[in-house]
């Protein structure tokens, strides 16, 4: 009879640590993703609290011997690159054109 209780003895304390085991893991596995949130919130609100980026470089100013149509092509080019969003092509053309 005493045989028979020490591996079921041996096979509850095995399954007893390895819940514990795996338990802890959770824990762990949870306390972490609860630290990388509160990192992001504070990311965010320091983000928040210094404002809008500063406004992007105004486009190079008009060259007196540069015909329009080459300034336009500047104007293009440095719109598609990315330089200058809508906004801003929008209004430097309408300043080269004059309108």
């Amino acid at each position: 009879m005493f045989r028979r209780r020490r591996p079921l003895l041996r096979a509850a304390v095995v399954g007893g640590g390895a819940y514990v085991a795996g338990k802890k893991v959770a824990q762990n596995s949870a306390a972490r993703s609860a630290q990388e949130s509160d990192q992001d919130d504070r990311i965010n609100d320091l983000e928040q609290q210094q404002g809008a980026p500063p406004p992007a470089a105004a486009p190079p100013a008009a060259q007196p011997g540069t015909p329009i149509s080459e300034q336009l092509k500047q104007l293009t080019t440095l719109h598609e690159d990315g330089s200058l969003n809508d906004e801003e092509f929008a209004a430097a053309k309408k300043q080269l054109l004059g309108i």
